[in-house]
């Protein structure tokens, strides 16, 4: 007597897979694509100075937000030209993982 093994489908880049799939696999949270307007932290941290207020004009490149995490200085810097829309952390925030930090709006 042997098991019948269920297979399920799965569907990558438009090609069509029959595999089995794990229960992690099966409930794993949706994933999601972030907003391009929003600028999130990439690494727990707590936020040492703000450069930006809102309304002001940035290029990429330039220096948002500067984030002590593990002992170091990290710059959080503009993807693309724009203008800064909301400031969500002000100096000694603490902030986690993938919270956004500032709205932009592209140029």
């Amino acid at each position: 007597m042997s098991e019948e093994i269920k297979l399920d489908h799965l569907v990558v880049q438009g090609a069509m897979y029959k595999t089995t799939l794990t229960p992690k696999f099966k409930h794993r949270k949706a994933w999601k694509a972030p907003n391009p307007n929003l600028i999130y932290s990439f690494i727990p941290g707590t936020v040492i100075d703000v450069l930006v207020k809102p309304g002001q004009k940035v290029k990429e490149g330039e220096t948002l937000v500067l984030l002590e995490a593990m002992k170091m200085h990290n710059s959080i810097v503009m993807p693309f030209d724009g203008e800064v829309v909301k400031v969500n952390v002000q100096p000694k925030d603490s902030v986690s993982k993938k919270e956004p930090m500032i709205e932009i709006r592209p140029k």
